[in-house]
Formats: structure tokens, C-alpha cells, sequence
């Protein structure tokens, strides 16, 4: 398997600096590697909706974000790439506490990537929701 072609720490400063909403809600990443990320979404009250339950828009802001990490691990820090399509099932409530999202390459062509992510509270196994999506990659410069 390749070497991831950003890393963690480099993610975590394109949320900082080219995601300012995913930074105000405190999302970070875990892991990554080459396909491959893990983001986490801190709780925080200000996410949850009637129910005691976080709100599904929460949900998909940490499954987009996730997609875009799978994509820069495979194809470097290309931050124009950006999302065409989006899907997601919410499976359960997602519990008062982190969020995890869990995402991977499904498939990566010259000028779309396919993506897939699963989503469950901290300390539980059972997926709160399953999304995929398509990334559109920008053509190389060319000089």
C-alpha cells in the first residue's frame, strides 16, 4: 500500500485554514492513510436536535469532510477538488457523545473519486449512518 500523499496534521491545517466551519464545530482527524481517513466530531449540546439525538446536518458536515480527506490522501493537497454528489442513510440516533467518521476509497479515476464512510458514536459499533459520495478532481496544470 502507498504512503498516505497528506497527512494528519497537514489535514487538520486545511480544516483550520480552508474550513473554517468544520474548525468552529471542533472536527479533527484521527487517521490516514493512503484511501483512507478518520475524522472525529467532539460533542458538543449545541449539536443536538428534540430527542436528545445529533442532528443529522452535524452528521453530514463530518461524512463530507471525511470524503474530502479520502480524496487528498490519494491524490495530495488538490483543495479544489470538490463534491458532486452525496448520499446518506441515517441508520440510528447518533448518540450525545464524539462522532466518528470512518471513510475509503471506493474507486479513483482521473477526474472522479469514490467514496464511502461509516458513522457511529464513540463507543459503539453499530453505524449511526452510511453515506457515499463522489469527489470531481480538477485536470493537472499544465504549463
Amino acid at each position: 500500500m502507498s504512503a498516505p500523499k497528506i497527512s494528519v496534521s497537514e489535514f487538520d491545517e486545511i480544516i483550520r485554514e480552508d474550513l473554517p466551519w468544520a474548525h468552529e464545530i471542533g472536527m479533527r482527524t484521527d487517521a490516514i492513510t493512503h484511501g483512507a481517513a478518520t475524522l472525529r466530531l467532539p460533542f458538543h449540546a449545541g449539536s443536538l436536535r428534540p430527542g436528545g439525538v445529533v442532528s443529522g446536518p452535524s452528521i453530514m458536515a463530518l461524512a463530507d469532510a471525511c470524503m474530502y480527506a479520502v480524496v487528498l490522501s490519494a491524490i495530495g493537497s488538490v483543495k479544489l477538488a470538490v463534491t458532486t454528489s452525496f448520499n446518506i442513510n441515517f441508520l440510528y440516533g447518533a448518540r450525545p457523545v464524539d462522532l466518528l467518521a470512518d471513510g475509503s476509497m471506493l474507486r479513483l479515476g482521473k477526474r472522479l473519486a469514490v467514496i464511502e464512510v461509516r458513522l457511529h458514536s464513540e463507543g459503539h459499533a453499530q453505524p449511526v449512518a452510511y453515506a457515499t459520495g463522489t469527489y470531481s478532481i480538477p485536470p493537472p496544470k499544465t504549463s
